[in-house]
Formats: structure tokens, C-alpha cells, sequence
């Protein structure tokens, strides 16, 4: 170590006991670029940067690619960054540790099998193989959850309106002792986190989504509720439940994803019971408009979503799909605006989104860091357009 605190890269790798290739090579690709360089041209990095590498070479471990690794280390400069790190990677290992159980479990009862059986069940194989491999949609799975927790989070800490998004809406659903209520695309379950003390008696929340770990991820956030909630896995183009079960049906932020809009519709309409109601939000035209027009000027080619998600279903063609399948409709707008003054969690949000963008950041993540960071300067607080809002539909 050199006097003033620093390590070369030499020195660095040693004490790292890893490769100098290795911190080259990251050094490279942006991933952990030294905190100086030198005159002499020396790179040189600080004890704050082992905790950037272990975290760097923690989630390799757990499966994620160097470009999934650059997205989720990029603004670990941020104060917090230490905290988040490890709360990050904990989560990370939990989940690891359970697959781990399962296949250990699965490779128990195929070679039970194997030694009671004198042939072998080639379909218990495939199962095998089957869970084996399932820790690839679970990396998959987090990394939505953790996208979804991005974008809430960012709404959360700099929305202007002092009613929030979920209390807008769990304010709208007028719920009444003995309801029986299904939201379909649940998500992590936030609706829910913070009113559970305002849901009348008897009350029966059934949460579904088709992603059985953000069905898990709901589960953890929300537990059973003292029997109020239960978790099911399944599309809402197909609910398994009979005719007329539900008050109350919610879908929010779920139905410009799917691509047979209508069956969906249909069976959320088959499952309400006479008179009920059913919830839907969406986006409009205007929502985050001015984060579209920067990242677009930073590289046009850049979209954040994969097809513009109010054109399949938005604020301003819901209702007219809405009512092929139900007869009175009304929407009622959310007012709100975001007024950000920190780049990180615009740019956490930006490699949050369903598009691809990292197609055309990968190599430019850094400098696409230091672009945000003097928007932000320039604006002082960047003004961002809210444009959501729900339809309620009955009959």
C-alpha cells in the first residue's frame, strides 16, 4: 500500500487473491475502475474497493452475466451503497440456498428410486433436470422483482403528491366486511403492505400472478394476514375459480403486458360475482415523458419499453376496450409529478425498464452516468410527468 492509502493494481489483485488479469480485465469492461490514477499512470484503488469486488464477484457466483452485474453496481458510489450491497446479496443467497435444497431434495428421491427400481423412470429424470436448471429463471425472477422494487421506490421518494399511488387506489376500493377480492398480476403485493389494518373483518384477499417468485416475494412481504391472504400461481387469461366468486377484481399496471387483453377481460368478468367491480390501472401518453426525451438524446435509438405500453393499453384507448366486455366503465386520473434531485435513482430506474437499453449502454454505462448526473445538476431538480390513473368497470 502506498502511503497516501492506496493500492496499485498489483497489490490490490494480491490482497484480493485474485488474478491481475481479473482486476484488469473488470477494469476493462467498467466494472470496477480504479478510485485514482496516478501521475506515472499507475491505476490505484482503496479498501473501499474490495467491497465493490466482493459484491462484483458474489453475484458471478450466483449466476448473473457481467452486463447484469454492471446494471446492478453502477451507482455503488451512492452513500448507501454498502447497506444496500449486502441486504441485496443476502437476498440473493437465501434464494440460492433454496433452490439448493430442492435439487439436493430431488437428487435424494431419484436415486431412492434408482436403487428400489430395477429400470430407471426416464420422466423422473427430465423432473430432475427440469429443477436442476430452474436457477436460471430464478436469477431471472429476482431480477424482475428487483426491477419492480426500482421503479416503486423511485415514486415513493420523490412523488409530490402526499396521498400515494397504492393509498390512492386501496381508497378507491371501498372494500366491505366479507369481500371476497382477487388481484391478478400481484407482483411483490404492495398494494397491500401498510393496509392491512384497514381491511374490514372477514375479508378474503386472493393474490395471483403467473411468476411463482413474485408470488413468493408477496408471500414474504404480506405473510397469510391472519388468514386474510392467500397466494395462488396462474395467468389471468385462464383463472381456475367459478363463475361469480369475487366482489372485487384488481389488476394494476398488468394488462398492456398481455397479448389476449380480451380473454383476460372475459374471465375477470366471469369470475365477478352481479354487481361487482373490477379495478384496473394504467399509464397515459405524457407518463415520465421528459426521462423518454433524455435518454433519447442521449442515443436515439434507445426505447424504455419494448412497444409503447399506453398504445397497447393506456389512459386514453382503455375505456373503448374496456367496454367490449363490460357496460358502464369510468376513469378517474391520479395527479402527481416526480421532482428528482439525485442521479442514482434515475438511472436505477432508466436499467430498470423492459427495453433496450442496455443493448445500446453496455459500453457506455459510465458515460451515460456522468450524462444524468449533469442533467440533474443543470435542472437542480428534475420535474418528471406522472400520467396514470384507473378505470372502474361494473357489468
Amino acid at each position: 500500500m502506498t502511503k497516501d492509502g492506496y493500492y496499485t493494481s498489483g497489490e490490490f489483485a494480491k490482497k484480493a487473491n485474485i488474478t491481475l488479469r481479473t482486476i484488469r480485465y473488470y477494469d476493462r469492461q467498467g466494472i470496477l475502475k480504479p478510485s485514482k490514477v496516478a501521475e506515472n499512470g499507475y491505476r490505484l484503488y482503496t479498501d473501499a474497493d474490495f467491497a465493490k469486488l466482493q459484491k462484483i464477484l458474489s453475484l458471478k457466483y450466483l449466476g448473473f452475466s457481467l452486463e447484469e452485474i454492471m446494471t446492478m453496481t453502477i451507482n455503488d458510489n451512492d452513500r448507501d451503497y454498502m447497506k444496500e450491497s449486502i441486504r441485496l446479496q443476502l437476498n440473493l443467497v437465501q434464494k440460492k440456498m433454496e433452490h439448493l435444497k430442492m435439487v439436493e431434495q430431488s437428487l435424494k428421491d431419484t436415486a431412492k428410486r434408482i436403487e428400489t427400481s430395477s429400470e430407471i423412470d426416464w420422466n423422473e429424470v427430465m423432473e430432475l433436470l427440469h429443477v436442476t436448471n430452474m436457477e436460471k429463471s430464478l436469477v431471472e425472477q429476482y431480477k424482475n422483482a428487483s426491477n419492480l422494487d426500482i421503479r416503486i421506490d423511485l415514486h415513493k421518494k420523490y412523488s409530490q403528491n402526499p396521498v400515494s399511488w397504492f393509498d390512492w387506489i386501496f381508497r378507491k376500493l371501498h372494500l366491505s366486511a366479507g369481500d371476497e377480492i382477487l388481484e391478478v398480476g400481484c407482483g411483490t403485493g404492495a398494494l397491500w403492505k401498510g393496509h392491512e389494518d384497514q381491511i374490514p373483518h372477514g375479508v378474503h384477499i386472493t393474490l395471483s400472478d403467473r411468476s411463482e417468485g413474485m408470488v413468493k416475494d408477496a408471500r414474504k412481504l404480506l405473510g397469510d394476514g391472519k388468514g386474510v391472504f392467500s397466494y395462488e400461481t396462474f395467468p389471468c387469461e385462464k383463472i381456475p375459480k367459478e363463475k361469480e366468486k369475487y366482489d372485487l377484481v384488481i389488476a394494476n399496471h398488468v394488462l398492456f403486458y398481455l397479448k389476449d387483453r380480451q380473454e383476460a377481460l372475459r374471465e375477470i368478468k366471469r369470475v365477478l360475482k352481479p354487481g361487482g367491480m373490477f379495478l384496473c390501472s394504467t399509464y397515459g401518453s405524457r407518463h415520465m415523458q421528459e426521462i423518454t426525451r433524455m435518454v433519447q438524446e442521449f442515443d436515439q435509438r434507445i426505447t424504455l419499453s419494448a412497444n409503447h405500453l399506453y398504445e397497447e393499453f393506456g389512459l386514453e384507448n382503455g375505456k373503448e376496450q374496456l367496454m367490449d366486455v363490460f357496460s358502464d366503465v369510468q376513469r378517474e386520473d391520479y395527479e402527481d409529478e416526480l421532482l428528482v434531485d439525485q442521479p442514482e435513482p434515475l438511472i436505477s430506474y432508466i436499467l430498470s425498464c423492459h427495453g433496450n437499453q442496455h443493448e445500446y449502454l453496455a459500453s457506455r454505462y459510465l458515460e451515460f452516468k456522468e450524462f444524468v448526473r449533469r442533467r440533474v445538476e443543470e435542472e437542480g431538480r428534475m420535474k418528471i410527468t406522472k400520467n396514470a390513473g384507473i378505470f372502474l368497470c361494473r357489468g
